[in-house]
């Protein structure tokens, strides 16, 4: 047997494909299913079943696809009520997939129907816990997201229900038991995931703060729900995605994979509600970028900060990018989060645009050494950072504004006044950067590395707090 966690960065997604005498089971799969199919082949095994642990918020599954492709049979736990043809199961019901078991067992909490799935390998022997988003390494999932697509539940009712489900269903099993989770460090389904995207469940038992026996249930709740952010605006509109489908992967990179040259480029720009998506570096944009395009890298958390600031799934896209293999990659990515309305790209990018005499506009940058020389004590400073990156340290005298927060405190940028932006490292703050150039905001220039580079000058910066300990 083969039991292979495929593990994605830039979404912190880890799903799982399991393989046993010619059959195969994936578990929570990615949009862009061609992978998974080819990887099948060439065990020269059918994929059976799709096996999803519950209706995720972070990213569209791909569990349609594969089984309009491939015949498989999606399964999900008992209380989903999915939009299409699905086998929704029962607690402890058991499935074979070639010489391995799997037994089905429900932990509601993170959302109603979410449920953990136990391998058997083909010895009999208990080997893996996939737990979805149930438990993490080092947390678990947040219970405060179906609320926001099913009215009645509320996130203390939910975090009870998770309560339970740890204690009455995943803490009785075998401490040798390997943990797979559906999310790392990074994903915000959790607020403290570990880097590690492994553990065994005995570890987890150990030092996992949400398997404390010790924990009463009034305490878990506390705990759990204490310092979570509100989720990104795009978590319950992939829900519904997840539950009552979507167009197929194909349609998505067709409508998406259009060259337009310059003139016809710049002609669709002025038509309504089109957008231009600039996914080059934030070196490359700052260097020269199309009047009210946005930048949002794709060498970074590309889709994740997609989904915080285009607030519309149907947003008509246009992608400007390095080569036609990132507008291909950006496309993919974008599908992840349910942004499937790109509608073409700029063909040979940024350098065509220029070419044909189009106007263009640039960020200037500064270097945290200027900043220190020449601007701090006298220019207003803004620090788009998360909260919990600003009150773990900042340089003395920032405002915090995040980067997720920019379109409603929009207000609180000076537009007569200069003033100086920065985040972690330079990706953020042109996010930013774009934005404020979008709503006619010129007079600001952005820290080159960010913070990494604050850090080395002698500005005074506040006491440094563990992040670990901003719940």
């Amino acid at each position: 047997m083969r039991l292979e966690q495929m593990y994605t960065g830039c979404l912190a997604h880890a799903a799982y494909y399991l393989e046993s005498n010619g059959e195969v089971a994936l578990f929570d799969p990615l949009r862009e299913v061609q992978p998974y199919i080819d990887r099948a082949a060439k065990d020269n095994a059918k994929i059976k079943y799709v096996f999803e642990t519950h209706f995720h918020a972070d990213f569209v599954s791909g569990h349609l696809n594969l089984a309009q492709q491939t015949g498989a049979t999606i399964v999900y736990g008992p209380t989903a009520k999915p939009g299409f043809e699905a086998l929704v199961a029962e607690d402890n019901q058991w499935f074979e997939v070639g010489k391995c078991k799997i037994k089905l067992i429900h932990t509601p909490g993170h959302t109603m129907e979410s449920s953990c799935f136990l391998v058997l390998d083909e010895e009999g022997k208990e080997l893996a816990l996939i737990t979805g988003d149930t438990l993490f390494i080092g947390d678990v999932g947040r219970p405060d997201l179906a609320q926001h697509v099913i009215a009645e539940l509320t996130q203390d009712k939910l975090a009870r229900h998770l309560y339970h489900s740890l204690r009455e269903k995943i803490m009785p099993l075998s401490n040798e038991l390997i943990v797979f989770p559906n999310h790392g460090a990074g994903s915000a389904c959790g607020k403290m995931m570990s880097k590690e995207t492994t553990d065994t469940l005995g570890n987890q038992k150990r030092t996992n703060y949400a398997l404390d026996p010790k924990l009463s249930e009034d305490d878990f709740v506390a705990a759990v729900l204490n310092g979570l952010a509100p989720p990104p605006q795009y978590f319950p509109k992939n829900v519904l995605m997840n539950i009552n489908g979507y167009d197929s992967f194909t349609t998505v990179m067709g409508r998406g994979m259009k060259p337009y040259d310059a003139v016809t480029f710049e002609t669709i720009i002025h038509e309504t509600n089109v957008l231009v998506l600039d996914t080059r570096k934030a070196s490359d944009f700052a260097a020269g970028f199309i009047p009210n395009s946005i930048n949002i890298g794709l060498d970074s958390n590309f889709a994740m900060w997609v989904g915080e600031i285009i607030e519309d799934l149907n947003q008509r896209i246009l992608i400007v990018a390095e080569s036609n293999e990132k507008v291909e990659e950006a496309i993919i990515r974008l599908s992840r989060v349910g942004y499937d309305h790109t509608i073409g790209y700029l063909d040979g990018g940024f350098e065509s645009w220029s070419n044909a005499c189009n106007p263009v506009e640039r960020v200037g940058r500064i270097s945290a050494k200027e900043v220190e020389d020449v601007f701090f004590g006298t220019t207003l400073i803004i620090d788009v950072r998360k909260r919990s990156e600003y009150e773990s340290e900042h340089l003395v005298g920032a405002v915090n504004i995040p980067l997720n927060e920019i379109k409603k405190r929009i207000g609180e940028f000076p537009k007569e006044d200069p003033f100086i932006i920065y985040c972690a490292g330079g990706y953020r703050s042109m996010v930013a950067a774009s934005l404020l150039k979008q709503r006619g905001y010129h007079r600001f220039v952005d820290v080159e590395e960010g913070f990494v580079e604050i850090k080395k000058t002698s500005m005074p910066r506040t006491a440094y707090i563990c992040p670990s300990t901003l719940l």
